[in-house]
């Protein structure tokens, strides 16, 4: 299937491994320019760059905490300076915020909502501007499975407002040729300690007896980006082997 990707410049926040790294690598494949970041594992963003730079892209990397806002903007203007050019924005960077109501520490449910609620919003506003002018976008959010299984407060309530404020910029920027969508992963099989312990709740109900990997969610951007999905908007695509049906 041709993406029409080829020359395109897209921006992921936390690419430094799993789902971000293995999105900047596909859309590498495509030939794409890549603009990535993240806020503390340079070390492996670096890594993630050379594996794109293998794949022939131009990449340009940089530290970026997605909740301050005038990071945010550097970035989007070095980026733009760099490739003349913004045309996909992956908001992939997350804090995990996984505790219950009556444990959860004030500041962990303040930080939950900077990066993964403000986060976004700073980097579209910043970002769009540039897709305005060419009268051409794709932004991909990513919201989550929790808020449609009620896992975790803090983290349903940060992945479902992602869910409306997706649906809310698709309203406004469809007049440009600008989609907007999230993806909702389910269990997806990542670099995390407590992976078997997560796996063994999640996994025997499913119908898909078996994780997702970054390479399951990697795949859903190229769709998502691709010049053919101009006619998809506003969406949230599950990707969660049939644990919720939404």
């Amino acid at each position: 299937m041709e993406m029409g990707l080829n020359g395109r410049t897209v921006i992921i926040t936390g690419a430094s491994r799993n789902i971000g790294r293995r999105g900047a690598e596909l859309f590498a494949e495509e030939g794409c320019n890549l603009a990535i970041c993240t806020s503390t594992k340079m070390d492996q963003l670096a890594e993630t760059a050379a594996e794109c730079e293998k794949r022939g892209a131009s990449v340009m990397t940089m530290q970026v905490d997605v909740s301050n806002e005038g990071q945010v903007n550097e970035f989007i203007t070095k980026t733009a300076e760099k490739f003349g050019r913004i045309d996909v924005l992956v908001n992939n960077a997350v804090f995990r915020s996984e505790g219950d109501l009556l444990t959860m520490d004030v500041e962990n449910w303040k930080r939950n909502i900077e990066v993964n609620i403000d986060g976004p919003f700073y980097m579209c506003r910043a970002a769009v501007p540039y897709m305005i002018e060419r009268k051409w976008g794709r932004i991909i959010n990513f919201s989550g499975h929790s808020p449609f299984i009620g896992h975790f407060p803090g983290k349903s309530m940060a992945k479902i407002a992602i869910v409306g404020f997706t649906r809310g910029i698709a309203n406004e920027l469809g007049k440009y040729n600008i989609t907007a969508n999230s993806i909702a992963p389910g269990h997806i099989e990542v670099e995390r300690d407590d992976f078997q312990v997560a796996g063994k709740s999640v996994l025997p109900g499913q119908p898909i007896q078996t994780s997702g990997t970054p390479d399951t969610i990697g795949n859903i951007m190229l769709l998502l980006a691709a010049d053919s999905s101009f006619y998809i908007t506003g969406q949230c695509y599950p990707a969660n082997g049939g644990s919720h049906y939404q």
